[in-house]
């Protein structure tokens, strides 16, 4: 079958979620060739599905048993992680108030059923080039022009988005400060272009660590990277922490100017909380690099980890 979307870019993600599985078939079919199909038949199941896979796009039917479609797309855009994931609702109530219940909701289009095939798909082929359209300007301004993951920026927003979420399910957050020990001795013994090259390879090998489609890689400034961990606990991030040193360990850049040892090593701050009111992002911020400065102070080359339980006065006061 002929496909329509760039295949360089990757299959899209398309989430199909109906309590009727004729209508999931049917659309499965018509899709299969050019998306990777991921199925829900109940509004709680769609939500869970959503938020693990991040689907490029959903097509939503409107009147299900349980939650409904409109409570699905109320809740998927009040959640920063899911709130960009364009919608399209198909319905069998071919009301105006309800088309446009669906697009003050935030959906980006509405279908009727019984739909016609051809229609569905070019709809869903608009939308999806769309997405990825805007996904790609977005990224163009969130990423490290030197090391191709994610900027300070992009952290800085997902962090905050990453709390408010935390707050929300009263669930830990982690992140990870690291640091790659003696990196202006590395550049004043190779030269900058060797410096840039060996910061490249080193977020290539941290992004490979990381497995979840939510888990964030950024530069944080110069020598500097950071890992975002929503709904990871203390042992979920130290886990992380310890294969990041491990891969690092493994490329053997070597760096004879060091005074750890021969290669390319790196020290890692991890620091867990439960997010909640009383606190802000800083504040994870703050605790994290508590920690890289104890990994430095310790001798570099190290994890040291916390969980910060303490009351908001006090983790503000450090």
């Amino acid at each position: 079958m002929e496909t329509w979307l760039d295949e360089r870019l990757g299959r899209p993600k398309l989430l199909l979620v109906d309590d009727q599985p004729m209508n999931i078939r049917v659309l499965h079919q018509l899709f299969r060739y050019e998306c990777d199909v991921h199925m829900a038949t109940g509004g709680e199941h769609a939500i869970e599905v959503c938020k693990a896979l991040l689907p490029d796009l959903i097509l939503l039917d409107v009147v299900m048993e349980g939650m409904d479609g409109h409570e699905v797309c109320r809740r998927l855009k009040a959640d920063p992680l899911t709130q960009h994931i364009p919608i399209i609702f198909l319905s069998a109530n071919g009301e105006a108030d309800d088309e446009a219940i669906g697009l003050e909701l935030g959906a980006v289009d509405y279908i009727g059923k019984p739909f016609n095939p051809m229609i569905v798909r070019a709809r869903v082929k608009t939308h999806l080039t769309l997405k990825r359209q805007g996904d790609y300007l977005r990224s163009m301004a969130m990423l490290d022009g030197l090391t191709g993951v994610a900027n300070r920026r992009k952290l800085e927003a997902r962090l905050e988005a990453a709390w408010s979420q935390a707050c929300r399910d009263n669930g830990p957050l982690s992140l990870i400060l690291i640091d790659v020990d003696h990196f202006k001795k590395y550049n004043d013994h190779y030269g900058h272009q060797r410096g840039d090259q060996c910061l490249r390879r080193l977020a290539m090998a941290l992004a490979a660590t990381l497995n979840r489609p939510y888990d964030l890689l950024a530069r944080y400034g110069g020598e500097e990277f950071a890992c975002l961990l929503p709904d990871t606990d203390l042992a979920g991030a130290e886990r992380v922490a310890q294969k990041m040193l491990a891969a690092v360990a493994e490329l053997r850049i070597e760096h004879l100017a060091s005074d750890v040892g021969p290669q390319v090593s790196l020290s890692l701050g991890v620091a867990t909380v439960l997010a909640s009111a009383r606190l802000t992002p800083q504040e994870l911020l703050r605790c994290a690099d508590e920690q890289l400065y104890l990994a430095k102070a310790g001798g570099r080359a190290r994890v040291c980890a916390r969980f910060y339980e303490e009351d908001a006065a006090e983790i503000s006061a450090r």
